[in-house]
């Protein structure tokens, strides 16, 4: 692969990246500190170990930086093999591990993985080669629509039997968006939206917590203290952060109202604290880096190149919206972080690969 650009990495996404996580680290201390002096003695237990994953995340970001994203289409289909021998291995007893009623992850020693989180960019991989590849047979619906989705529908299966609904509806949709941007047919997109209804449907009805989550959001006052406490306590967060939010710090809902507000809900406190203004500066950043990753998409030299990064970019930007959208009461909870701010290691860890990748992509770029 020839280099058609200068061979630099996209200076604004690195900044954008920059942003996030200092602001990602900032507020994982803020949301934890109380939580964290009560549960473990330390208040800096968890930002400390942000800053691990942050630290080991952003060296192997540069690392992958280096390295010619076409080797990625080499092994996508190794890459994509390992990914589902994880994510059978998670559901043995005795390897995977349970947190929250979802037995999403297998530990390392000291730490844990949840390989779903690697599931979401290897099948991004795959799926951006094997449309590279095959974009003349997508609108085929038994040489290219009906394979993408069979394989993209295993992997959701999979994810479902943890469960964890959250990570693969973001699976599910970034898929659903290459495969439409590869050129599907309509009529195949909306066979698939109304058999895909049903089974929305019918995962909601077969787990009565899912039933309680979607009652809890049409009206969480009905059960305050049970299945509608999280999004009335968040809201309790954001309301009061007004325009200026209360100061760094001086969150009143991360004294135990708000439960681990250092993860999935952490933007509830960003907004307490920070308020509008802070909120809306970093939905900015966010806004910022999917433009930039659009414009990396688009410049890419191949097909290959513009499959992938789209993909990634995809990934995050839904990520983000789902994650936002719940906090401020607009859709059910589903349980899923907030690309960049939220404390996790498997999910800051990857992402920051999926960057890295992103960041070679741009390397490339056409001028």
């Amino acid at each position: 692969m020839k280099k058609t650009g200068k061979y630099v990495p996209d200076y604004v996404l690195l900044g954008v990246i920059g942003g996030l996580l200092l602001v990602g680290i900032i507020m994982v201390y803020s949301s934890s500190y109380v939580w964290a002096e009560y549960k473990f003695g330390d208040s800096f237990y968890y930002v400390k170990r942000q800053l691990l994953f942050a630290g080991a995340g952003v060296i192997a970001m540069f690392f992958i930086m280096r390295f010619p994203y076409s080797l990625w289409k080499k092994y996508a289909k190794h890459i994509l093999l390992l990914c589902f021998v994880l994510l059978l291995l998670v559901l043995i007893p005795g390897i995977g591990m349970v947190r929250g009623g979802a037995q999403s992850w297998i530990g390392v020693g000291a730490f844990s993985v949840q390989p779903s989180e690697f599931m979401k960019l290897g099948l991004i991989i795959f799926l951006s080669a094997f449309l590279a590849a095959n974009q003349k047979y997508i609108t085929s619906f038994k040489k290219g629509f009906s394979p993408t989705v069979l394989l993209v529908f295993t992997a959701f299966g999979l994810i479902m039997l943890q469960p964890d609904l959250g990570t693969g509806m973001v699976l599910v949709l970034t898929c659903m968006m290459l495969i439409f941007v590869a050129g599907a047919r309509y009529s195949h997109f909306i066979g698939l939206g109304l058999i895909g209804l049903a089974g929305f449907v019918f995962l909601i009805a077969s787990a009565p917590y899912r039933i309680s989550r979607i009652t809890a959001f049409l009206n969480p006052w009905e059960d305050p203290l049970g299945d509608g406490f999280q999004i009335i306590q968040s809201l309790y967060a954001i309301g009061p952060g007004g325009l200026m939010g209360l100061g760094l710090g001086e969150s009143l809902q991360k004294y135990f109202y708000l439960p681990e507000p250092q993860t999935d809900f952490i933007f509830a406190i960003l907004g307490e604290e920070l308020g509008f203004i802070g909120g809306t500066a970093v939905i900015g950043l966010f806004l910022l880096l999917f433009w930039r990753g659009i414009k990396i998409s688009l410049d890419a030299p191949d097909l290959f190149g513009r499959f992938l990064a789209l993909g990634i970019v995809s990934m995050l930007v839904i990520q983000t919206m789902i994650n936002i959208s719940v906090v401020i009461g607009l859709i059910p909870v589903t349980g899923i972080t907030l690309p960049f701010l939220s404390y996790g290691g498997s999910s800051l860890t990857l992402t920051l690969c999926s960057v890295g990748i992103l960041l070679n992509i741009s390397m490339y770029s056409k001028i």
